[in-house]
């Protein structure tokens, strides 16, 4: 199984956008592409602004006909942490209940894109943090990060925790990247190339609503 779990340093930093674009670029190049996110927070925000959650978008990037809860077997509304969404609802998320459904997206397609919830240490309960599930699917990982000042911190921290419990790290993305960087974003992304070992790629921003127009994405080519 071929597949990648997309983390990042933050929450808002365009994990979902990256993931999509990812899915797309595998899909475009003939891939059946399954996706998966073990929870989406926030629903109750994104109906209010009328943008489609991440499962959505994940799935209509992806082209996969998986069901909605298929792509995440945990919804919530409030836009918090997943163990204290999963806590204001009455409930515990389950690491079996996890596995089983990220099992079922393995055999729904060839490619897996993997989105994990904020960073690599927000926790799904209290004593399971989505690198935990990232070590469970032992996909190699791709950590999205902006560009700008602070990001050099923030993601070599997180390239730190990834491979500190034995994750590859196949990656880095920048986003959004500007259409004309000045020297500090072009110095980020070389401090983080050299001091982190790693491939570091750039996306511009995306118009989410016009899918073809999206330039491919494939953290192989780094």
């Amino acid at each position: 199984m071929d597949g990648v779990f997309v983390t990042g340093t933050g929450t808002e930093v365009g994990k979902t956008v990256v993931a999509g674009a990812l899915a797309r670029t595998a899909a475009s190049s003939g891939r059946k592409v399954a996706v998966f996110k073990p929870a989406v927070s926030g629903l109750d925000e994104s109906r209010a602004q009328g943008v489609p959650p991440d499962h959505e978008y994940l799935r209509a990037a992806s082209g996969s006909g998986q069901s909605d809860s298929e792509v995440s077997p945990y919804l919530f509304g409030p836009a918090v942490s997943p163990h204290l969404a999963a806590e204001l609802e009455g409930t515990v998320i389950e690491r079996e209940r996890l596995l089983s459904g990220l099992a079922a997206a393995r055999a729904a397609g060839d490619f897996l894109v993997c989105e994990g919830v904020g960073g690599l240490l927000v926790p799904l309960r209290p004593d399971y943090l989505v690198r935990d599930f990232a070590v469970d699917a032992g996909l190699p990982v791709v950590v999205v990060a902006a560009p700008g000042l602070g990001t050099i911190n923030h993601t070599l921290l997180t390239l730190e925790s990834a491979r500190a419990a034995g994750l590859e790290v196949a990656g880095v993305v920048l986003t959004p990247w500007p259409s004309d960087p000045s020297r500090l974003e072009h110095s980020n992304l070389e401090a983080i190339s050299d001091l982190g070992a790693v491939p570091v790629l750039t996306l511009a921003r995306l118009d989410l609503a016009e899918p073809a127009s999206w330039p491919p994405l494939d953290i192989r080519s780094a």
